[in-house]
């Protein structure tokens, strides 16, 4: 498959690119604001084509599918755009800016018969796949989940400061939190969230809340901008535990693992050095290839979109709110 990219954005550069060359895709075009950017990047990185702009890159560029990793708040847009030059289109997280607009996507993608998928590269890692198999098979009943990603950004300027954007702490790193709740424990009844925008720049800066199941089960979030790096899961049994830490974006050369618990009889588990970003690419173009539901499908997005929308809900009503029905 032959992949074209929108924009210059750092993922795509330092980790996405890179990862799609080392599989048996390329990467044949990518696309920019500014020619001399990306034509220096395309040089830098070995891409065959660069252009000066969006429109042209997706009405010249010869390639398959485009890997939109954009600011938030236009990866509808763009990846429309996408679609309506018969591109399949491979979405940085979050898809969109509210489960409607997400919802909206995914219908304008099947009218067309284009594959759209979310880019949530740590559910493709090996550690992740065999953590809800240790959950779902070899512990009892989960009584509840912690999840945070959080990490320092102290560039007033960066986009994720711009909630014109779509930005904000939750949107950004967050929702890998809301993702990793949601795999142990499936869709919340209820969402309680509370924001904190420590900058004064119009976006949660610092979120954190709480996931309530019927069952009396709940999955608590924590995601922000204001302190180090921490990205860690820990799911609690009626017979033990399970965690995982560097859970999100361990970087391509690094083993990570695994530890658990049951009856008070602890294990580790250790994974080899894998590039998630390369098993992502892999699987996306295997479903389009195949014409097949890719993983990360619309029932998951959308599933992590209403669950979005209901924390940020709560944090402004103060309150308790329904998580709405995911349709």
């Amino acid at each position: 498959m032959r992949f074209g990219v929108l924009s210059t954005a750092r993922i795509g550069r330092e980790s996405v690119i890179p990862a799609i060359q080392r599989s048996d895709h390329e990467v044949a075009a990518i696309g920019s604001r500014d020619a001399d950017r990306a034509r220096a990047v395309a040089d830098e990185l070995g891409i065959e084509s660069a252009y000066g702009d969006y429109e042209t890159m997706l009405a010249e560029a010869d390639v398959d599918a485009v890997y939109n990793p954009l600011p938030n708040g236009l990866h509808a847009e763009w990846s429309r755009r996408a679609a309506d030059a018969g591109l399949h289109v491979l979405c940085e997280k979050p898809l969109a800016v509210d489960a409607a607009e997400a919802a909206d996507l995914f219908s304008y993608f099947e009218d067309r018969d284009r594959t759209l998928m979310e880019a949530f590269m740590y559910q493709f890692h090996p550690r992740t796949e065999r953590a809800r198999e240790v959950v779902s098979e070899e512990l009892g009943d989960i009584t509840s989940v912690d999840a945070t990603f959080t990490f320092r950004l102290d560039d007033p300027e960066d986009i994720r400061m711009n909630p014109d954007l779509a930005g904000g702490s939750l949107m950004d790193v967050g929702c890998y939190a809301v993702s990793a709740v949601r795999g142990f424990l499936g869709e919340p009844d209820r969402a309680y969230g509370h924001a904190i925008d420590s900058r004064g720049t119009g976006v949660d800066t610092t979120f954190s809340g709480v996931l309530e199941y019927d069952d009396g089960r709940a999955g608590r979030i924590a995601c922000g901008f204001d302190t180090p790096n921490a990205e860690r899961y820990r799911v609690e049994t009626t017979d033990g535990w399970l965690e995982a830490r560097n859970c999100f974006g361990p970087g391509p050369d690094r083993s990570v693992s695994l530890t658990y618990a049951v009856d008070g009889r602890e294990a580790t588990e250790t994974f080899d050095a894998v590039d998630q970003y390369t098993l992502q690419a892999e699987a996306f173009a295997d479903a389009v290839e195949a014409g097949e539901t890719p993983r990360v499908d619309r029932a998951e997005s959308m599933g992590n979109m209403r669950t979005i929308d209901a924390l940020y809900r709560s944090a402004e009503e103060g309150t308790p709110v329904a998580v709405a029905d995911p349709n």
